[in-house]
């Protein structure tokens, strides 16, 4: 079965938007992408709040997402938001320089449908986006070891705000430069940090900073 065009649907390019705030990094994603068989550029983005604007309307199958976006929401938040929207959604593809564990985890709950390194070789980029067209999972080689090493022994789960206080903790601040950093107060820094050793199994601020760099649960 053919369009109107007489194009076979089933052999329709991939539509790609590219989302990544760095103009020289966009522009050879846009020629490399350029010489690939069957995807199509449909648009570029330069911050998160774009790639929503552009996303709705011009309806891509897939969005090429970087993570750091500079001002403005970041690409975790941008693809919870495109994920999330109503109506169709596109799929999207990580492609990122971060490869740590909470990089991994954060874009994945977000809605994220693959996780690529910038380092991967041109063909890999290709045939993940691909795949993710057709909502596969597509992931690096240590992103995915990453994956089934969390998998096999999964880390403690802590909440986002037990997070930005481990992250401070980590800083060397002490409870009342934490509360006024977070803007909480200096009780509720004590109380998130009994539940923080808890359930990192340590007793002192030294031990859940040790544990939280072994277990990669720092950004």
């Amino acid at each position: 079965m053919t369009d109107q065009a007489g194009q076979d649907p089933a052999q329709a390019p991939v539509r790609i938007l590219v989302c990544d705030d760095h103009v020289v990094v966009r522009a050879g994603l846009l020629a490399l992408l350029d010489s690939a068989p069957g995807i199509e550029v449909v648009g570029e983005a330069g911050t998160g709040e774009e790639a929503l604007a552009l996303a709705a309307r011009l309806v891509p199958d897939v969005v090429l997402m970087d993570l750091q976006l500079g001002e403005g929401i970041d690409g975790v938040e941008t693809t919870r938001r495109l994920t999330a929207a109503p109506g169709p959604s596109p799929h999207v593809l990580v492609l990122t320089t971060y490869d740590t564990d909470a990089d991994i985890t954060r874009a994945i709950e977000a809605g994220a449908t693959g996780y690529l390194l910038k380092a991967e070789r041109p063909e890999e980029l290709f045939a993940a986006i691909h795949a993710a067209a057709r909502g596969r999972t597509a992931l690096s080689g240590p992103v995915a070891s990453r994956v089934m090493a969390n998998m096999r022994s999964p880390r403690p789960s802590l909440t986002d705000r037990e997070r930005d206080i481990l992250a401070q903790l980590a800083t060397g601040l002490g409870n009342r430069e934490i509360a006024r950093a977070l803007f909480i107060s200096e009780a509720t820094v004590k109380t998130h940090l009994r539940r923080i050793y808890d359930k990192l199994g340590v007793d002192t601020r030294a031990g859940a900073v040790a544990v939280a760099k072994e277990q990669r649960l720092l950004p």
